[in-house]
């Protein structure tokens, strides 16, 4: 059954296009150009969509037996992958052509992600984080490889406004933060958990992470604080920081839960509830430069909220589960995943409209 078949009209999203890529979506980013969409299926293939026409452009092979995460450049289009075979590599997104492949340190590389710069890419396999220069020629050289962590690392984020590049790696029961002038951990956090996800605020004032034990945290970067949300059905796998670092959507049930971090912060405060799947939360996705959320589900339900309104301004059907979610960088595009490998993009109509 196509795509189209099944999608319902969204009161303020118009399909652009839809596509598959034949798996499981488990990677997904828009090029900081907003030429093109580029989708990782779980099997190790990934596919370069032309973003106006949905036109596949290049099949790569990506990281046989499977990909793990993907990453555009913050300002080329050069694509940077990891996988289950151990390696980073990296493709000329525009051209399709492989620049390189560069070892892991481990039998699996979990997650790659850039520096808003650019100039670096950090890496995360086994129990230990490597940091990479980017090479004005295309390639990678790898500065140095950390002490190992307590367990496997589970997630890389580099803080948004520090002035020095600060990257921030967890493993369970434990947060430590590297800058790539140094071999060794600048800080480090510590409690008892097991971090499924990591994800900074843009102001770099909070660090979040949601937990295996159904709990999120709040880490109050600068003091190392740590404020606990517990109550939810299920581990939170689901963060999103809207571009002001007010609102915090996470997933962990049935029901969006956001927090309001403004003034004091989120401590002692009822969240904002947004109920509309029937399925537990998937993905979440804040436009890049407004409250407005996009959030899917196992039942393939998108819904599209005004978070300062608590208003749900459209909703959308797919005929399998959400399983990524990314905006392009002027917000004017959402491209959306699924759990059987269907791609989609859609016009956001209410860009143009005034949040309050």
């Amino acid at each position: 059954m196509s795509v189209l078949s099944r999608l319902e009209r969204a009161a303020e999203l118009a399909l652009v296009w839809a596509g598959e890529v034949g798996d499981h979506v488990i990677g997904m980013g828009i090029s900081a150009d907003q030429r093109w969409l580029a989708a990782a299926s779980i099997s190790g293939p990934v596919k370069v969509f032309a973003i106006d026409t949905g036109s596949c452009r290049h099949r790569l092979s990506g990281h046989p037996p499977g990909t793990l995460s993907l990453a555009w450049h913050p300002r080329l289009p050069l694509l940077a992958s990891s996988g289950q075979d151990g390696k980073i590599r990296l493709w000329d997104g525009q051209e399709g052509q492989e620049l390189g492949a560069f070892p892991g340190g481990a039998g699996w590389v979990e997650r790659a992600v850039w520096h808003g710069s650019g100039k670096w890419l950090a890496s995360a396999a086994g129990r230990r984080v490597r940091m990479w220069g980017h090479e004005p020629a295309g390639g990678l050289s790898l500065w140095y490889e950390s002490p190992e962590h307590a367990s496997t690392v589970a997630d890389l984020g580099w803080c948004p406004s520090s002035r020095k590049p600060l990257l921030a790696s967890a493993a369970y029961g434990q947060m430590r933060f590297w800058q790539p002038d140094q071999t060794e951990a600048v800080r480090r956090f510590e409690w008892k958990g097991a971090v499924l996800k990591l994800v900074w605020s843009p102001d770099g004032r909070f660090v979040t992470t949601g937990e295996q034990d159904a709990t999120i945290h709040f880490w109050i970067a600068r003091t190392g604080r740590d404020l606990q949300m517990w109550g939810y059905a299920q581990k939170v796998r689901e963060l999103a920081w809207d571009s002001a670092s007010r609102y915090l959507a996470t997933g962990g049930g049935w029901r969006v839960t956001v927090w309001d971090c403004g003034g004091k912060g989120p401590a002692g405060s009822r969240p904002i509830e947004l109920d509309v799947h029937a399925e537990p939360v998937s993905a979440l996705a804040f436009h890049p430069r407004r409250p407005l959320l996009a959030s899917g589900c196992g039942a393939g339900v998108i819904g599209l909220w005004s978070v300062g309104r608590r208003q749900l301004l459209g909703k959308a059907l797919l005929p399998a589960g959400i399983s990524q979610l990314c905006w392009s960088a002027d917000g004017g595009l959402l491209a959306v995943g699924t759990e059987a490998g269907s791609v989609a993009v859609f016009r956001n109509l209410d860009r143009e409209r005034s949040e309050v």
